[in-house]
């Protein structure tokens, strides 16, 4: 299955502070906050959402197309993306913007605090999805990642309008987002995918429960970080999936891009819900040891060593069509 990726492409700049974030907030000074930590390490990466989420697809040898606006300054960029997989036939240039930024600080209890630039993205509504997604290489899904909050509703209608399945993943930009955007974004998509604290802001922003959101969607994805994945669909037992135990950590950016690369990937195998969860888990573990969120490698032998050693033997053998048989 043909996957096309829309949301952001950014360059990040990620940054390590050799202490605790919460150790500099003052309880009583939140309203008058004024901070500068100084950082012992700048790292400046390549990332953006979807072009994460399109690396991990390409490296597991899916050919998605990226779907997105960049700068004129993307042109390294793209080479590496093609090289690693990625068909970026659907990525739009700026003549006036830079690609996106993402600045990002870590503490040592992995905390984050970022920023985000817009840059071209702005543009990112002017792509025209019918003009991109049919003929013979027509998607069999869409994710509709972060992205310029018209574009992402311009971008959902249109699968609706094409009969385009969709996943849904409004992550960061839940916080830009009020109801009616929300659930117009997650109303009939195949898929959600959210983190714990996006699914709570999710029900937040459109007053739903979570019995409302099962009713909405195909399928929902909860990240839960160090406890796994939660998978939950209307008339089906709710599926628990642990996490990968003892991963390196060296840097959680593009953690959760990985986690959907990998399982969206062994979906488009075919792959059982239990043992996608688990390469995306295993994906994930290896995006966490790496620094930069599109820094890692994707080997199938890894991987599946990865799996077995997690969930025990013969764990990787649905997923044999993407890492190869180990039997």
């Amino acid at each position: 299955m043909r996957i096309a990726v829309t949301g952001s492409i950014a360059t990040d700049h990620l940054m390590v502070f050799p202490g605790r974030f919460a150790d500099q907030l003052l309880p009583d000074q939140l309203a008058h906050v004024s901070l500068s930590f100084l950082v012992d390490r700048l790292e400046v990466r390549r990332g953006g959402v979807a072009a994460n989420i399109a690396f991990g697809l390409g490296g597991l040898g899916l050919a998605p197309l990226l779907v997105g606006a960049v700068g004129t300054d993307f042109a390294e960029y793209e080479v590496w993306l093609k090289e690693h997989g990625v068909d970026t036939g659907g990525v739009h240039v700026s003549a006036e913007h830079q690609t996106a930024r993402f600045m990002c600080i870590t503490d040592e209890d992995t905390n984050q605090i970022a920023a985000f630039y817009a840059g071209a993205m702005t543009e990112a509504y002017d792509i025209d999805l019918t003009t991109l997604v049919t003929g013979t290489d027509r998607p069999g899904l869409v994710l509709i990642s972060p992205d310029d909050p018209a574009a992402m509703l311009r971008h959902t209608a249109e699968c609706r309008t094409l009969g385009i399945p969709f996943a849904a993943d409004p992550s960061q930009q839940l916080a830009r987002l009020d109801g009616d955007q929300v659930s117009d974004l997650v109303d009939g998509a195949t898929w959600l995918f959210t983190n714990e604290y996006e699914a709570a802001l999710l029900k937040e922003r459109t007053g739903w429960s979570r019995s409302d959101v099962l009713a909405t969607v195909g399928t929902w994805v909860t990240t839960l970080g160090e406890k796994g994945v939660r998978i939950e669909s209307v008339g089906r037992p709710t599926l628990d999936v642990p996490a990968v135990p003892d991963a390196e950590t060296a840097d959680p950016t593009g953690v959760g891009d990985a986690f959907r690369a990998g399982f969206l990937a062994a979906v488009a195998h075919g792959t059982p819900l239990e043992s996608a969860a688990r390469l995306g888990c295993a994906l994930a573990s290896v995006a966490l040891g790496a620094v930069g969120s599109q820094s890692y490698e994707v080997d199938p032998a890894q991987l599946a060593g990865i799996v077995e050693r997690a969930y025990g033997p013969g764990a990787a053998a649905p997923l044999a069509s993407l890492l190869g048989d180990r039997s």
